[in-house]
């Protein structure tokens, strides 16, 4: 198995140009809210699970949360407190938005796709995600990394 330092820095390779990055800083955060959104309304199927207020995108997580924790601890930590910023906004947009969460996350996930797609011409290199699919989980771990180094946390 890779090292978060060994996957940092593929995915880095076609990352370097300023104006793709800066498009990423924006982008990939946005995409990981609107994955939980378009999977917030799903029904759940136990009750059980319904009355907990469990939801897909919150099974879906732990999977994805328990790759960063094999990757880095710190990593881990990070994309968890995200994870649960991301899921607080879209309760606060429920209570206060009438328009159904999914409908705005389509939008926007198509949006920051397209934004995605242009960095990388701009970067004349194809996103990693063609290379390894595990690229996707990747991108949002890479820029939780700049901000672990800011606040002087190793990972």
């Amino acid at each position: 198995m890779k090292t978060i330092h060994q996957w940092f820095a593929e995915y880095g390779v076609s990352h370097q140009n300023p104006t793709n990055k800066l498009i990423h800083w924006c982008a990939v955060p946005v995409i990981y809210f609107t994955v939980f959104g378009l999977l917030w309304q799903i029904p759940m199927p136990f009750s059980l699970f319904a009355e907990q207020q469990i939801t897909w995108p919150l099974l879906l997580a732990m999977p994805a949360l328990a790759f960063y924790f094999s990757l880095s601890f710190a990593i881990g930590v990070g994309m968890t407190v995200f994870t649960a910023l991301v899921v607080m906004l879209i309760r606060v947009y429920e209570q206060n938005f009438s328009l159904d969460i999914w409908l705005v996350s389509l939008l926007l996930f198509v949006v920051m796709w397209v934004f995605q797609f242009i960095g990388h011409k701009i970067e004349g290199k194809k996103p990693s995600f063609f290379q390894d699919l595990q690229f996707l989980l990747i991108g949002p771990a890479w820029l939780m990394g700049f901000i672990l180094k800011k606040l002087k946390i190793n990972y």
